[in-house]
């Protein structure tokens, strides 16, 4: 007689990953966080990955909560990472388009589209990123010249906070302190006292170089680092305190004669030609030279990779996602703009590639471009239908948002890879992410841009970003011919000094390069009020100097001090704009 098997083999302890909790928990991060980046993307047009907040603020959460003792499961690795994947997802959904293309669309177009329409956009445009880095996965975490330093920068806190528990309620503490510093300051000067907006001039007033009283900006000069915070005071003392002037001299641009306070809005119209032609060329050029400097896989590691993705194999369920993004995109392209279908169904393979360039150049420098794959875009479709705004602008943005979440899968992809995380797990998490993140940005930025044309490119609200997409927009459809001839030649001089630093600064050894100054930062201080310039590199050059006097504290609380700076004012001012808009009801 045969004997049956035994029962009391050793099981195999499985750790709880895509559990309820981790992920209302990533839910829950994911709204409060989510208008952080909308807020910051419409002040200064960059934006902060939350992946290392979630996991401090998820970890000291289910830590502090009583229950251990009486049963409740312990909050695991696993889950702390599907809570960063869900939030982080949910806040990266400003790549979306949310803060540059669609409000440049409006602009150019003064159509503004419903904010059930903006969700369904925002959403496609991100399924297919996450679907494009489902495929992308296998061939890419196989390549080992792509370390992917965000996604490691997570790791380490991620092993860290489960190494050493009490560094990580150290760090909450601190967090949780700037923030609601940050916050109190912003609530002051909205509802208690308007605090002054102090200039040493009313000629420096009128250059908008006033001290602005805001402690998020400080809190991204902290993050930004030294070299970007002395740019931008380089570019502010450039455009604002050598341009603007020499402007108004020659009647290039006219100032009312009872002007008082910033006149930013003047003067940003001829200097963000130079800025956004400086900015363009400048990230253009350096990526297409790290592209070509990126090592060519060798023969033997193509084959490796093939058979890996062979090994993997294609499933229906994969596949059929990726047909239904595509599907979502093409249709509402047509739907919402007008677009002819043909002409959307080609945003997609250029999507794609562009996709691929996005997560490569992230996997080997840390850097995504979503700039300049933007950009290339808008170029691509500006060749291919000359003079239409919605085509440029749209098709353009179905690239940029879908290399935008792609590179951010990536980077949790790489995570999940080191500490044995399931793939379709996080892909899950990844969507959950950016369902809540499309309708919470879209209710926040309808909340606090009621009225894009009379809001955005003021002082309050600059947008650089939206500012670039539609100066590139305008000249596409346009022609340069439209444009005086010495605005022509201050894009030609931006031009020129873009494509000479940005092959500079990826050609030069790392320890020459970094005495360059920050193309980004510089183009971008010729958009943005002197104000914000000089608040960011004040927190750089404070952070900086903290560094070389205690450089532990700095490595240790630095960013996190930062990151509570930027949540502080940017939740408290989101929630002063939906106060306003309540009492106006």
């Amino acid at each position: 007689m045969g004997h049956a098997p035994s029962t009391n083999l050793p099981r195999v302890r499985v750790e709880r990953e895509l559990s309820l909790r981790a992920v209302l928990t990533g839910i829950a991060l994911g709204i409060l966080l989510t208008p952080s980046n909308v807020y910051a993307g419409l002040r200064i047009g960059w934006s902060f990955n939350m992946s290392i907040i979630a996991l401090l603020v998820g970890f000291a959460v289910w830590q502090s909560l009583p229950g251990r003792s009486r049963g409740r499961p312990a909050w695991t690795l696993h889950e702390s990472n599907i809570n960063q994947t869900v939030a982080s997802a949910a806040a990266s959904i400003v790549s979306g388009g949310l803060v540059a293309p669609i409000p440049a669309y409006t602009l150019l177009t003064g159509h503004q589209l419903a904010p059930l329409a903006l969700m369904a956009w925002v959403f496609a445009v991100s399924f297919l990123g996450i679907w494009i880095a489902w495929y992308l996965r296998p061939a890419l975490l196989n390549d080992h010249g792509l370390k992917f330093p965000e996604g490691m920068a997570t790791l380490e806190t991620l092993q860290q906070i489960y190494q050493q528990g009490h560094e990580a309620m150290t760090r909450i503490q601190v967090l949780c302190s700037a923030a609601l510093l940050s916050g109190l300051v912003k609530w002051i000067d909205g509802f208690v006292w308007s605090i002054p907006r102090w200039a040493p001039t009313p000629v420096l007033e009128r250059l908008t170089f006033t001290l602005d009283p805001s402690l998020m900006l400080v809190g991204f000069g902290g993050i930004i680092g030294i070299r970007v915070g002395l740019t931008l005071l380089l570019g502010a003392a450039l455009a604002w305190g050598g341009l603007a002037p020499w402007l108004i001299e020659q009647a290039l641009v006219v100032l009312a004669p009872d002007a008082s306070g910033p006149q930013f809005a003047a003067l940003v119209e001829w200097l963000l030609w130079p800025g956004v032609s400086l900015m363009v060329c400048a990230t253009l050029t350096s990526l297409s030279v790290r592209l070509l400097q990126m090592p060519r896989q060798r023969p033997t590691e193509a084959l490796q990779n093939n058979g890996s993705q062979a090994r993997t194999g294609v499933s229906p369920k994969p596949a059929a996602g990726l047909l239904l993004s595509i599907v979502l995109v093409v249709a509402l392209q047509v739907l919402l703009f007008g677009i002819d279908w043909w002409m959307a169904l080609l945003s997609i393979p250029l999507a794609v590639c562009l996709a691929v360039v996005a997560a490569r150049v992230v996997g080997a420098t840390g850097i995504a471009p979503i700039g300049a794959i933007g950009k290339l875009s808008q170029l691509g479709f500006g060749l291919v239908a000359p003079g239409q705004v919605a085509i440029n602008l749209m098709s353009a943005n179905t690239a940029g948002g879908a290399a935008g979440q792609s590179t951010d899968l990536m980077n949790d992809f790489k995570v999940g890879q080191a500490i044995g995380a399931t793939p379709h797990r996080q892909l899950i998490a990844q969507c959950l992410g950016i369902f809540i993140g499309s309708v919470v940005a879209v209710l926040v930025y309808r909340m606090l841009i009621p009225d894009p044309q009379a809001q955005l490119l003021t002082e309050q609200w600059p947008a650089p970003a939206v500012a670039t997409w539609k100066a590139v927009a305008q000249t596409l459809t346009q022609g340069l011919g439209t444009l005086s001839p010495t605005l022509r030649w201050a894009i030609v001089a931006g031009s020129a000094a873009g494509v000479l630093l940005g092959a500079l600064d990826s050609r030069l050894p790392q320890r020459v390069a970094r005495w360059l100054p920050s193309t980004a930062a510089l183009g971008l201080a010729f958009i943005l009020p002197a104000s914000i310039s000089m608040m960011m590199g004040l927190g750089a050059v404070l952070t900086w100097l903290v560094s070389c006097r205690w450089p532990s504290v700095t490595e240790r609380f630095a960013i996190t001090a930062a990151a509570g700076l930027i949540a502080g004012e940017s939740i408290t001012g989101v929630g002063a704009s939906f106060w306003e808009m309540v009492r106006a009801l």
